[in-house]
């Protein structure tokens, strides 16, 4: 028998069985890709602006975009792509929950839009990693830190500098913590501003009912400022870092963690140390985050000594400490390996049950059960945990990781409910708008992204 021919013809042997099938249809993107490949372009900036959208990723995608030729998982709606190096920390906007301000390695922080991640300032003049930032309780102001010291003020509707101070202008010492307002006069004799030591900003926190910005500082202070006029007020903690700090909800109270394992609880108008939290009562390592519940009468902090201890606010005493079993900080490592470290990363009360997550630099997210004092779940990650966030209106409980993933979990029942991919790199920092259906993640890979959150029950 003849050979068929033309380029749809079959081939038959015999009784006519069919040995080959030559498949028309319109080329894949394999075959495109071929055909693109001898096909040279000039490099050309791009003319359009730095962010992305989803539109642009599957664009992306198609042309077969990704990592050593693999498409890359991308569920974000939106990527904002203006920073060049790794982005450490967001904030939305409380007030319209619009808006997402980001800072980063590059020395630069930006406020941008998150609907379509269009830029509307940048925070300029930074000459440090930023590593704070976020919007005041109205958003009228918007403050940004770097690890240089300089904390700046921005007014967002005239996306105007408004206000600005070095901590590494003063070098604080027994005048510091007096508790009175007012700027610092000359015969007190400060260092100029070119010899004085860099204080890098380790915290930033805006008051919850005024204009008013608390920061710690490597020095050990606490520094709180009345935005814009500057009048200022500090709190002199021990001769080491101020790790983290949280205003309670009452606005009136403070409190701060330091590296040597003790925990202060300030008066912020009188500007004195209620109580302080050291010793047995304290934490043998540095602490690495404070939290409060809804009304602010527990506190709960945690450490390198993976510990998380729930503090009564009115009294100062400890009414529990949660250890995780698995829990090893300072494994003991052979020569020429490096030990195996966890630590309490995160942690936070849930609003509607009495509920509280620790999230663990070894991946494990532990759901206690604070009218127990119990372990009601622990879910375990693929890597280790960077931040936990509540819902404020349910009992789930979102975790961003090293592995770039955020997930959320259902902690009634300690089930993993969905999971966000689209960094490659780890995320570092995260925030999630009032109504839980927006999630804002900042990355190393130098990317900030939009994700909208589906749940079954919404």
């Amino acid at each position: 028998m003849e050979p068929a021919e033309g380029p749809g013809a079959l081939g038959f042997h015999g009784d006519e069985e069919i040995v080959e099938v030559l498949e028309l249809g319109p080329p894949g993107p394999d075959d495109l890709a071929a055909e693109m490949e001898d096909v040279d372009f000039e490099d050309e900036e791009p003319d359009g602006p730095a962010w992305e959208t989803e539109d642009d990723n599957d664009e992306e995608e198609e042309d077969g975009g990704g990592t050593d030729g693999m498409e890359a998982q991308d569920d974000s709606e939106v990527t904002f792509a203006l920073h060049s190096a790794s982005v450490f920390c967001v904030s939305l906007d409380p007030k319209s929950n619009t808006l997402a301000v980001t800072g980063g390695e590059d020395d630069k922080a930006f406020v941008w839009r998150l609907s379509d991640g269009e830029l509307l300032f940048e925070c300029t003049g930074h000459k440090d990693s930023v590593t704070c930032a976020g919007f005041s309780h109205d958003s009228v102001f918007v403050a940004t830190g770097d690890m240089s010291g300089l904390i700046k003020a921005w007014r967002v509707d005239a996306k105007e500098e408004v206000w600005s101070f070095e901590v590494g202008d003063l070098e604080v010492s027994s005048w510091a913590g007096r508790g009175t307002w007012g700027p610092f006069p000359s015969s007190w004799g400060l260092p100029p501003r070119d010899t004085a030591p860099p204080l890098p900003v380790q915290w930033m926190e805006w008051h919850p009912q005024a204009h008013v910005l608390l920061a710690g500082t490597a020095d050990g202070n606490s520094w709180m400022w009345k935005i814009p006029s500057g009048d200022c007020k500090t709190f002199q903690g021990p001769a080491c870092p101020a790790t983290c700090g949280r205003i309670l909800p009452d606005g009136k109270r403070a409190v701060v963690g330091y590296e040597d394992g003790t925990m202060r609880i300030w008066d912020l108008k009188q500007g004195t140390s209620l109580h302080v939290l050291k010793g047995q009562d304290g934490h043998q390592d540095p602490l690495t985050c404070v939290a409060s519940n809804q009304d602010g009468s527990l506190i709960l902090t945690g450490s390198v000594d993976c510990h998380a201890k729930l503090v009564n606010s009115a009294t100062g005493k400890v009414v529990c400490v949660f250890r995780m079993e698995s829990a090893a900080p300072k494994a003991p490592a052979g020569e020429g390996e490096e030990a195996e470290s966890n630590s309490v990363e995160s942690l936070g009360f849930c609003n509607v049950m009495p509920l509280a997550a620790v999230g663990y630099l070894d991946g494990t997210l532990a759901i206690y059960d604070l009218s127990t004092q119990t372990l009601r779940h622990k879910c375990q990650h693929e890597s280790g945990i960077v931040q936990l966030l509540w819902e404020e209106s349910s009992a789930v409980v979102y975790t961003c990781s090293l592995d770039g993933a955020v997930r959320l979990w259902d902690a009634r029942s300690g089930k993993l409910i969905s999971e966000y991919r689209g960094h490659s790199a780890e995320i570092l920092d995260f925030a999630i708008n009032k109504d839980a259906s927006v999630v804002v993640t900042t990355s190393g890979d130098h990317q900030a992204k939009v994700f909208c959150v589906q749940r079954p029950d919404r």
